[in-house]
């Protein structure tokens, strides 16, 4: 089993790279965070998760030992494959990922192109525990207060007759925009532009 290469960028794009050892290249599947830590023809070192398959042998790269073990609890999960866990490493950071999930935000995780409704479920029922280890105060908090505040705003808005689906999105973008609105500002925020 592989488990790690020291080599130089032979090959280098967003998705993969050609770690050259010895003289022999090893193509490597690699998520955007690990693509801008590598530079071509630079000397590197990154950690390796070998998959098999029947009709293929793959190499997945990671830059931090975090980044892979987080890729290997995400393709422990039914329905998510290498690739969907590459595009998710992509997307989100790991402390992203972890706070979603122990956050139980499933509509940030679908937000990732190939996670539908059930996989995110299944992603934060399935991963909650193992994710504590990544868990820091500072970046849980925040999707902690976001959901309550957004949780409390939907909640007086359903109350008001506007249904939980119309406001949801305007919820989202409000709080990206500012995350320390309160439930009054926000439910104002969401009624102006209704």
């Amino acid at each position: 089993m592989i488990y790690s290469l020291k080599g130089s960028v032979q090959e280098l794009s967003p998705t993969s790279a050609v770690i050259e050892v010895a003289g022999i290249g090893y193509f490597v599947g690699i998520s955007l965070q690990t693509s801008q830590k590598l530079t071509l023809g630079q000397s590197t070192f990154i950690y390796i998760q070998q998959i098999f398959r029947e009709d293929a042998h793959l190499l997945f790269g990671f830059s931090t030992q975090e980044e892979k073990e987080i890729f290997n609890f995400l393709i422990s999960v039914n329905g998510v494959g290498p690739a969907s866990a590459l595009i998710m490493l992509s997307s989100l950071s790991n402390q992203e990922i972890a706070s979603g999930i122990l956050s139980g935000n499933a509509l940030m995780l679908q937000k990732v192109k190939g996670i539908g409704a059930k996989t995110a479920e299944r992603i934060i029922v399935e991963l909650r525990d193992k994710m504590q280890k990544f868990n820091s105060i500072d970046a849980v908090s925040t999707p902690m207060i976001h959901n309550k505040t957004k949780d409390e705003s939907l909640s007086a808005l359903e109350v008001l007759g506007i249904p939980k689906k119309t406001s949801e999105k305007l919820a989202d973008r409000f709080l990206k925009q500012n995350p320390n609105l309160s439930v009054e500002e926000l439910v104002k925020q969401i009624l102006k532009n209704l």
